[in-house]
């Protein structure tokens, strides 16, 4: 069984994220038994957007963690808001956003939100691999 973590602390900016983008790609190619060209840019966007999430709507830093388990990918974004994601529509006049959160549901295997006991929450995300 091969699993390992990576951990990308303190996340607060557009050059963090993509330090956080350019982590989990490292963590990807160092994997024992690794994951297809396909299922890895699943992951990276699957990061991209629940890291984004944490920056502008949950206070602007976060944790991410990323495990390998043999059947899947985790990736987890902790965060120090209380409030969980909820979809919305999507604003396709003004930017102002809504299409993160349904495409993270549709490409992942499962995604939970848990609140931690000390405050905020974790979101998960099962990813093929």
């Amino acid at each position: 069984m091969n699993t390992m973590s990576v951990n990308v602390a303190a996340v607060r900016s557009a050059t963090t994220l993509a330090g956080a983008r350019a982590r989990a790609r490292d963590f990807l190619r160092g994997l024992d038994h690794p994951i297809t060209a396909q299922d890895a840019d699943t992951v990276i966007l699957v990061v991209s957007e629940l890291v984004t999430n944490a920056l502008r709507h949950a206070g602007g830093t976060c944790t991410l963690d990323l495990t390998a388990h043999p059947d899947n990918i985790e990736v987890a974004v902790h965060d120090n808001s209380p409030r969980a994601p909820h979809m919305r529509t999507p604003d396709l006049h003004d930017g102002t956003g809504g299409f993160g959160w349904p495409m993270v549901n549709r490409l992942a295997h499962s995604t939970a939100v848990i609140r931690r006991i000390r405050g905020g929450k974790s979101i998960r995300a099962l990813l093929a691999r």
